[in-house]
This record gives structure tokens, C-alpha cells and sequence, in this order.
């Protein structure tokens, strides 16, 4: 695949039953029975308001926000957030809590993407999912409405041929598999000053850090 060729995007339609429900057996993703875990949502979503931090009135938008699990624990703690997503099923199926705060979506250029102005994007585990002619419209366009980004990639060999973490391939719509550097040189050649860019953040994907140290990354973006 051609990562500079728009053309080359992952169809929205493969991010169906399957890939949230039965992703292993199907081979399409890791997920299996993608469900509401608050005991690791919330604990996510505690430790991004304090460790960004996000203050009391800022507004968060969950890019890539799939059932709205986020949004829902983000919400609990009292913050203002608000999600977007390309699948249908998902945004159909958004838990009760946050439905009609989550919004389907046909990518970056989609005018219901970036509505409004936003304080955080939040976006774990999608910008692999991504292009890099679509990353670089996302993150070009994002700087009219958004101040902050935060970003958990994970990340992939040196010579792009895979990622560092071996269960990230078995995700058929995983399309940039780049290092940390790569990620770095994107965020700041498209108006972002990186603050941070480290392997772990306490919270988030913590399993995958212990298990796999240098596996992800955790980018803090400030708008130039």
C-alpha cells in the first residue's frame, strides 16, 4: 500500500460486527466482545485529566471513539467530551450514556469531524489506522479548532515491515507501521510542537507497556 496515495483508504464498512465482536476468529482484529470496562476506562480517563492535565471547563473530543466508552467515563468525572467515529456499527451501538454525543463520520475532511472548538483530541489506538495523506489532512486541519492532542500509537519497526508489538499485524486495517521518530517528525512537520513523547503513560495501555516496553507511543501535542 501507497501511504501517499488517497485513494488507499481502509474502507469504513470492514469496522463491522465482526471486526469489534469477533475480530480473532475472523481475522480481522484483536477484539473480542468489545464491551464497557469501567474499571479500566475509568482509571484511563482519571489518569488523562490529571497527567495531561485536562482542567475543569476544557472540552475533549474522543477522535476514533467507537462505542463512546470513553466519552462515557471522561463524562462521569465531570469533563465536557464529545466523540466521532467512521463506523456505523459502532456509533450505532454507543452506550446509552453518551448517545448523540458520538458522531458518525466519513473522515478528516468530514464537516461534522472537528465541529466545534475543542480544549483536547484524544485519540488512542487509531492513527495506525490511518494513511499518512490522511494523518497529515487530520492534523493540518485539527489546528483551526483544537489546541491539544493527545495520541497512543502503537509503533512499528524501524524498516515499517511490521510492529514492535506482534498482535498489532493481526489488525488488517493497521496501514502505518512506523517508529517513534516517524511519528515525531509527522506531528511537527504539520504545526504541532511535541511536549512529550514517551513509551508509556501511566494508565493507558499498561498491560502492552509491561509486557512490550518500547511498543507504543504517547504523544502530547501543543498547536503551533
Amino acid at each position: 500500500m501507497n501511504l501517499n496515495d488517497p485513494t488507499q483508504f481502509i474502507n469504513a464498512e470492514i469496522y463491522d460486527e465482526d471486526y469489534f465482536e469477533r475480530g480473532v476468529q475472523t481475522g480481522k482484529s484483536g477484539y473480542q466482545n468489545y464491551t464497557w470496562l469501567p474499571e479500566l476506562t475509568i482509571k484511563m480517563a482519571h489518569h488523562l485529566i490529571q497527567s495531561l492535565p485536562i482542567r475543569h471547563g476544557e472540552r475533549v473530543l474522543d477522535f476514533g471513539c467507537a462505542k463512546g466508552f470513553l466519552v462515557k467515563a471522561l463524562r462521569l468525572l465531570d469533563v465536557d467530551a464529545y466523540g466521532v467515529d467512521i463506523s456505523s456499527y459502532a456509533i450505532d451501538r454507543v452506550d446509552p450514556a453518551v448517545r448523540g454525543l458520538c458522531t458518525l463520520v466519513t473522515g478528516p475532511s468530514d464537516p461534522l469531524c472537528i465541529s466545534r472548538d475543542y480544549d483536547w483530541m484524544v485519540s488512542k489506538d487509531v492513527f495506525e489506522h490511518m494513511s499518512e495523506f490522511q494523518l497529515r489532512e487530520l492534523l493540518q486541519r485539527s489546528r483551526e479548532r483544537i489546541k491539544h492532542i493527545f495520541a497512543a500509537i502503537p509503533l512499528g519497526l524501524d524498516d515499517g515491515s511490521g510492529y514492535i508489538v506482534p498482535e498489532y499485524d493481526r489488525d488488517v486495517t493497521h496501514v502505518t507501521k512506523r517508529p517513534l521518530v516517524w511519528w515525531m517528525d509527522l506531528f511537527q512537520s504539520t504545526g504541532w510542537n511535541v511536549d512529550s513523547a514517551n513509551h508509556s503513560f501511566r494508565g493507558v495501555k499498561d498491560a502492552w507497556t509491561a509486557a512490550w516496553p518500547h511498543g507504543n507511543g504517547f504523544f502530547v501535542l501543543t498547536r503551533r
